[in-house]
């Protein structure tokens, strides 16, 4: 697998750079959860960053490369079809 040193911003993550593995397609997860353990042995909290494009290409306007912002409401509603069952 392939990882891609990928930038963090917002919350406790901000201004730090990981590798983080990328698909088949060069691009990485668009959402990333990152667990942070309790120091009680409680539930771990979680942290939610959203992927977005950092640079974008001057001519066609493709992402160049991304970065994470965190997303300090959770995780984002998926889109669900009428017809699926509720969770």
């Amino acid at each position: 697998m392939r990882s891609e040193d990928t930038r963090f911003e917002g919350g406790p993550m901000d201004g730090r750079v990981l590798p983080v593995l990328v698909g088949a397609t060069g691009r990485p997860p668009t959402v990333y959860e990152l667990p942070v353990p309790d120091p009680d042995g409680g539930e771990p909290t979680v942290y939610i960053y959203r992927l977005e494009p950092a640079t974008v290409t001057p001519r066609l306007r493709l992402p160049r490369d991304f970065r994470y912002v965190y997303v300090p409401e959770g995780r984002p509603r998926r889109f669900r079809w009428p017809w699926s069952r509720m969770d």
